[in-house]
């Protein structure tokens, strides 16, 4: 394939899980992630590089190492990380697929006890994740549980899967179409697709063992939040004619309002205060009944985190 740097013939080679890295700029990660990988309990994996024509030494990175299991391709993903997922996805062989952000890495035994997981008759499985972010700061976060990964709880309540944390049958990827590729999705592509897998009634489960880490950069919180804010909001207006019967108004007004209060909990967590008070109070507005607005908007008059 043009632009591409195949470490494996496919031929000869059926692993169970294939592993889509997306990455750009990021080789001073990737080493750590690729190391995580081939740390695995579980060995029958291949995993695909896909590099967005990084201007670092990612392709040194991924040569350095004498693994057939893991080959790169060159793809120019035009700022959308979703067509980049997507495309390492239609080079995937296996049953079952995996993602991980090359800043991000696992923990030994994480691919085993997905498959563990999985044969229970899951299509997908999330595993709890510890959050790191500036100045080292550490967060245990679980995900699910089960009845939180319905397709009306997803829209409704927000989502509660990581990517970085899954492992999902190829099959119900394809059926759902992959991640989209709307721009207006960006950042919450991956809440996009659950949502598309749960309406297609895949079955979702978690793993309550932390299996993995997800890096949190400094710099680019504040931004990062807004976006994604929008994002999400961008998702929610797709998807809630979709439900039968559609939404109530105040379901709906409830959900939005915690969208714009997670805009400015992005702005209070990177030392925003006086930006996040237009969300908190955009978020009241909307919808004025969820105690933790009161709590969060108390902390913000202080200059202070929750």
């Amino acid at each position: 394939m043009p632009g591409s740097l195949w470490k494996v013939n496919k031929s000869v080679f059926n692993p169970s899980i294939s592993i889509v890295i997306p990455t750009y700029n990021h080789a001073q990660f990737l080493r750590t992630a690729l190391d995580s990988i081939r740390a695995q309990t579980f060995d029958d994996w291949e995993a695909i590089v896909v590099n967005n024509f990084s201007e670092d030494n990612t392709i040194a990175v991924v040569e350095s190492y004498d693994d057939p299991r893991i080959r790169l391709v060159n793809f120019s993903n035009h700022g959308i990380i979703a067509a980049a997922r997507n495309h390492g996805l239609s080079l995937t062989q296996a049953p079952f697929v995996a993602f991980l952000d090359s800043d991000d890495f696992w923990y030994p035994e994480k691919l085993q006890r997905c498959m563990e997981k999985l044969a229970q008759g899951y299509d997908l499985v999330c595993h709890a994740e510890v959050w790191v972010g500036p100045a080292e700061r550490r967060r245990t976060v679980h995900y699910g549980p089960e009845a939180r990964a319905t397709y009306e709880s997803l829209l409704l309540d927000g989502n509660c899967i990581s990517t970085s944390a899954v492992v999902v049958r190829r099959e119900s990827l394809e059926r759902a179409g992959g991640f989209s590729v709307q721009p207006a999705f960006i950042t919450a592509e991956d809440y996009e697709l659950w949502l598309k897998l749960a309406r297609n009634s895949a079955r979702i489960g978690f793993v309550d063992e932390v299996l993995g880490e997800y890096l949190i950069h400094e710099g680019n919180q504040s931004r990062v939040a807004l976006r994604n804010m929008q994002a999400v909001m961008a998702v929610f207006e797709h998807h809630r004619a979709a439900l039968e019967g559609g939404i109530s108004a105040r379901r709906s007004r409830r959900r939005e309002a915690v969208i714009l209060y997670s805009g400015a909990r992005g702005l209070q967590d990177s030392g925003q205060y006086r930006q996040a008070w237009r969300y908190f109070f955009k978020a009241v507005l909307r919808y004025p009944w969820v105690a933790r607005f009161y709590a969060a908007m108390f902390f913000n008059a202080l200059g202070r985190r929750p």
